[in-house]
């Protein structure tokens, strides 16, 4: 595991990967009617963080990438549970998420610089 990442950055990056999970497909459904499209989009969500991940970042490596490719696809995640919660919840609902994603910034800052510096 990293040395870099904590109890309190682990389990807000959980609950971004839930939430990501949760509306993301569920705005594809809203927006294209298509439960196919919705269901791609969940096993695309899901898939990525459990395959791509960056040796020495976690117990278990699957497919090993650089740490700049692990932010992007954390990036992607955040940006889904935040533009899903905007289209498909109550203003309450994207305002937890939103708390949320910036508790997973505050507390996973150590991590992301570790990744971005060069983990591998």
């Amino acid at each position: 595991m990293s040395p870099h990442d904590t109890a309190a950055s682990a389990s807000t990056r959980f609950g971004i990967e839930l939430a990501a999970w949760v509306v993301g497909p569920w705005a594809v459904f809203d927006l294209t009617g298509f439960w196919l499209a919705a269901l791609l989009s969940l096993i695309l969500l899901v898939g990525l963080p459990a395959v791509f991940n960056t040796p020495g970042d976690k117990n278990i490596t699957g497919v090993a990438v650089p740490g700049t490719v692990r932010v992007l696809i954390e990036a992607l995640l955040t940006v889904t549970a935040l533009v899903g919660a905007w289209i498909v919840w109550p203003l309450w609902g994207f305002i937890l998420v939103a708390v949320a994603a910036a508790a997973l910034v505050a507390f996973g800052l150590r991590r992301y610089r570790w990744l971005l510096a060069g983990a591998h």
